[in-house]
């Protein structure tokens, strides 16, 4: 049976730590591994991306790898082929799958029938290659996992569960802080953005407007002003607080200018950590040696 990454939730703490700690090593040189030689991997965009795009791309060919885009239009399953069909097909021409999608549902059946790797670049419920990422950037910020507590504020969304679980594997604490109305279902939510942020050592956003929440815009922006991110929400958290954002961001909104181009984040970090922990991700999937 294929190895997949659906949610985070398949790693083990062991898994986890491994690899972070590949991540660290690939990042020192990215050049290292030939992992993917000779391996095609299908990266399957049915959502916009800047960094996915961009990460797993060049991610790939730091492997050795050939990176098969497949965008939405060019697909059949834009015109009702089942996830089904789409899988059987894929596994006979490609090592490993990787999609950017709405519906969990239909990444889960892409693994149910695929005989290679199916791998979540992001879906409506879960978010997790970009946690992995989050989580090398505070092991290189702070030096340990071990002990750090992290307050996302904002929106319950697919990125404050996926933080809540892989946090959890990971041993870092992880506070979600959201008005009424957009708390994450599950989680113990902390309303107050001052109380969830005492003693963080990093603070996380999100847009407050994603891809699909247009309609209510305003509404949201409203109830969620409180949460930005900026100097005076930092001062409450720990000395030495980072500010994370996971991107794209909206100066003035979510985060101010003043913080997002500061010294007090490390969120050009998480963006270029995507790449190396992606690629300790597809060791891990394919169970190569590099």
């Amino acid at each position: 049976m294929p190895r997949h990454f659906l949610t985070g939730a398949e790693l083990s703490p062991a898994d986890l730590q491994g690899i972070l700690a590949r991540a660290a090593e690939l990042k020192a040189d990215p050049r290292a591994s030939r992992a993917l030689r000779d391996k095609v991997v299908a990266l399957v965009f049915q959502k916009p991306s800047t960094r996915t795009r961009v990460s797993f791309e060049a991610g790939v060919v730091e492997l050795g790898g050939h990176p098969m885009i497949l965008r939405n239009d060019e697909m059949q399953l834009s015109r009702g082929e089942s996830p089904r069909d789409t899988a059987l097909v894929l596994s006979r021409h490609v090592d490993a799958v990787g999609i950017r999608t709405g519906p969990d549902a239909l990444v889960e059946e892409l693994a149910e029938h695929a005989t290679v790797p199916v791998f979540n670049m992001l879906t409506d419920g879960h978010h997790p290659c970009q946690v992995l990422a989050d989580l090398l950037t505070l092991q290189e910020a702070f030096g340990t996992l071990d002990g750090l507590k992290l307050a996302y504020v904002g929106d319950g969304n697919n990125m404050a569960r996926s933080l809540t679980l892989l946090g959890a594997i990971a041993g870092v604490e992880v506070v979600v802080s959201s008005p009424a109305g957009y708390a994450l279902d599950g989680v113990r939510n902390v309303e107050d953005p001052a109380s969830a942020v005492a003693g963080a050592n990093a603070i996380y956003a999100d847009v407050w407007v994603s891809m699909g929440d247009e309609a209510t815009a305003d509404a949201r922006r409203a109830a969620l002003a409180p949460y930005r991110i900026d100097d005076a929400l930092l001062d409450r958290a720990a000395p030495g607080a980072i500010a994370l954002h996971c991107l794209p961001a909206h100066p003035g909104e979510e985060i101010t200018a003043e913080v997002l181009y500061g010294s007090r984040q490390r969120i050009w970090d998480q963006a270029e950590n995507r790449r190396q922990a992606q690629k300790a991700l597809l060791e891990w999937l394919l169970a190569t040696t590099p």
